[in-house]
């Protein structure tokens, strides 16, 4: 079962099989050159166990689509280089960047975790809006 909260600060947070992924995305105006049409963001990953079991996070798979609807696909083992084992009641915490050609987007996909037992599951990274000050281009 899933259920999804999109946040008023254009993030998400979406609680599958007892996992709770909230995402918090930021435009970074200092490092972008929006003249040239490079927008650039980070956004604030926080997976929290909220199951009574271990789980191991071994996989990502990213969509993401820009403000003129091309859709660009990244997934790869763990996140970040890590594939961190998240205890009960513990969270785990990272950020990453998305360099975009438009001045807005979004990003949604799943995390592949894995039990104790070796059963696998996926995890939903809900929606969320990667809006810089520049959206009218």
């Amino acid at each position: 079962m899933t259920s999804t909260t999109v946040r008023r600060d254009h993030g998400s947070s979406v609680l599958t099989e007892g996992i709770r992924v909230s995402a918090r995305p930021q435009f970074l105006a200092g490092q972008s050159r929006t003249d040239l049409g490079k927008y650039l963001f980070i956004y604030h990953m926080t997976i929290r166990n909220e199951s009574a079991e271990p789980a191991r996070l071994v996989r990502r798979h990213w969509f993401v689509v820009d403000a003129e609807g091309e859709t660009h696909e990244v997934s790869g083992e763990g996140a970040v280089g890590q594939t961190p084992r998240i205890e009960p009641g513990q969270e785990w915490q990272y950020a990453s960047y998305c360099p975009l050609g438009t001045p807005w987007g979004t990003m949604e996909g799943w995390y592949e975790m894995q039990r104790d037992d070796g059963s696998k599951f996926r995890v939903t990274v809900g929606r969320f809006f990667l809006v810089s000050d520049d959206r009218e281009g």
